[in-house]
């Protein structure tokens, strides 16, 4: 894993904005239409081509494929994996639940729009196994042509692949005696992505929103420390997936939820670093951006990574339209490269991604990618004082 050594350098935390027509047809298929499967994959192919190439015209160091070929960040393992059916509704943020008048506001803004939703996934009714490895070799190929036909290059390519703790959480248990049985299943499946990924030469980034999130949806009405041993059962389970993996190969993104809401009910980032310095991974992806956690880069004075670790920190919001000013962001980066107490173990990333379920980013296409390019901006000023 690159890291900072000659300058600051950059990425993102993985999904982009795709293609309206992209987003017509993921949103139908998750309405169970019929969609024409063959225009899918080719708009996802060009959607591709398209990122990859604006990724490397905005400044970005460490680039992906912006999970165009996927309908979500975790949703599309349905499409993969055997198991899965029927739907269900997640519990409520319990943030959003606690001011009325904003969330009447959110669910009017939501109403209409093209989007597949998270929060009515499918459920766990059958056994679930990765079906045929074809589908996740046949994204890493694809974005290996993307990079080809590119000009330019990145320093290094990364994709991402779910935690087997947000699928759990998500999509909900009702074939395995017990939830633990659920999540080795699981972690075995996502075995086959993972090891896949990172044999094709590319960074492994694991989304893992549960590691955070969870507290204000499953667990909002249970003791912290409940909480907090699901987080260690989840760790457990993906460093055992991992075991073929090096950890310098591999960066765990966690975060409290991509959306615009309160964030009042978050636990506090104190309170999980701790289990979460025990993945076995190379990095850690964490936001510093949004107003609820700005602050939270103090955390690594008193808990520091792993001597061998780097962190990428989020200096841009995903979740407003404001393009940050180089300077702001050079500051960010500045203030968490002085926590870590080492500047070339600092990577300058997002929050998170800016279209995590197809149609659900609110940044606009042109705005985001103005955002991408302030990253680079501030990265640049930021190394003229760091580095």
């Amino acid at each position: 894993m690159e890291s900072s050594q000659e300058r600051i350098l950059t990425t993102h935390t993985g999904s982009l904005p795709r293609p309206t027509a992209l987003t017509e047809l993921y949103a139908r298929r998750a309405q169970r239409e019929t969609v024409d499967e063959q225009r899918m994959q080719s708009l996802g192919r060009d959607a591709t081509r398209r990122v990859v190439a604006k990724q490397l015209e905005a400044g970005i160091d460490i680039g992906n494929n912006g999970e165009q070929q996927r309908d979500g960040f975790f949703l599309y393992v349905r499409h993969r994996m055997s198991g899965f059916g029927g739907s269900w509704e997640r519990r409520p943020l319990q943030d959003v639940t606690r001011y009325p008048d904003f969330q009447r506001q959110r669910e009017t803004l939501a109403a209409g729009k093209v989007a597949v939703s998270n929060f009515r996934p499918p459920k766990a009714i059958g056994e679930v196994c990765y079906l045929d490895a074809r589908a996740v070799q046949d994204e890493c190929a694809e974005f290996r042509a993307a990079m080809d036909a590119a000009r330019g290059a990145f320093v290094e390519p990364f994709m991402t692949a779910p935690s087997p703790g947000i699928v759990a959480s998500a999509m909900c248990n009702e074939h395995y005696d017990s939830d633990e049985a659920y999540l080795a299943a699981l972690a075995e499946a996502l075995r086959v992505e993972y090891e896949a990924i990172v044999e094709h030469g590319f960074l492994l980034q694991l989304d893992c929103p549960d590691l955070a999130l969870e507290r204000h949806i499953t667990y909002q009405d249970r003791p912290l420390r409940d909480f907090l041993g699901f987080v260690e059962t989840v760790i457990g389970a993906i460093n055992g997936a991992l075991e073929n993996v090096p950890a310098e190969r591999v960066r765990l993104h966690v975060c409290w939820g991509n959306y615009e809401g309160p964030h009042d009910c978050d636990v506090p980032l104190e309170e999980i670093l701790p289990v979460l310095l025990q993945a076995k991974v190379g990095a850690l992806v964490l936001p510093f951006a949004n107003p609820r956690h700005a602050h939270e880069y103090r955390c690594l004075e008193k808990q520091r990574i792993g001597d061998e670790q780097l962190l990428v920190a989020g200096v841009i919001d995903t979740l407003t339209n404001f393009v940050e000013h180089p300077q702001v962001v050079a500051d960010r980066i500045e203030r968490v490269a002085r926590a870590v107490g080492d500047a070339s173990r600092v990577v300058a990333g997002t929050d998170c991604g800016f279209d995590t379920s197809a149609g659900m980013g609110r940044v606009a296409d042109d705005v985001e990618w103005a955002k991408l390019r302030s990253l680079a901006q501030g990265a640049r000023l930021a190394t003229q004082r760091l580095l």
